[in-house]
């Protein structure tokens, strides 16, 4: 594992809403020693970025520039970046079978439920993503203040877990 880097991929059914907040958060408080990737299990035909998403992101002071929807498939490709964490950020993502990604990367579960479902208004629908994007950056903030030395496959693989069980005892209180 590169010490000055850590490789991030963030995967979602359809990498337009929970996936895509983590990617942009993570790369606006990674500090330089994270780099996030967001991606889907099966995008839809012309997917683009959940608009509220994207909003949610930009009044929370951070950069949406160059976000977009893809398959996980680029990531298994020969030319794609190392991947050192992979966090499956819905159910459905995390029950699929996953491409095999070079160099083993460690893995984890954050669960989130999906803040473009529901049919409540719209003020409603923009904080159901403003929530999401709070649970997030707490669980995203615990793991760029990892410390640096030592951080190797199994204990970032064992934070990212333990920080999937802390997250979920978080949000149900």
């Amino acid at each position: 594992m590169n010490p000055q880097t850590i490789n991030v991929l963030f995967l979602c059914t359809h990498n337009s809403a929970r996936s895509i907040l983590a990617e942009a958060t993570l790369n606006h408080i990674g500090k330089g020693r994270f780099k996030a990737f967001s991606a889907g299990s099966s995008p839809r035909d012309n997917q683009q970025p959940h608009p509220l998403a994207l909003e949610i992101l930009r009044s929370a002071g951070v950069s949406t520039e160059g976000l977009h929807s893809k398959s996980w498939d680029e990531f298994g490709k020969p030319d794609a970046p190392h991947m050192d964490l992979v966090i499956t950020v819905c159910d459905n993502a995390a029950g699929e079978v996953c491409p095999f990604w070079p160099g083993q990367p460690a893995t984890a579960h954050w669960g989130y439920a999906d803040p473009s479902e529901g049919d409540g208004t719209d003020a409603q629908k923009r904080e159901a993503f403003r929530q999401t994007l709070h649970a997030m950056r707490r669980r995203l903030d615990l793991l760029v203040n990892l410390p640096p030395q030592g951080v190797d496959r199994l204990m970032l693989q064992t934070h990212a877990r333990d920080l999937a069980a802390s997250g979920a005892a978080a949000i149900a209180a």
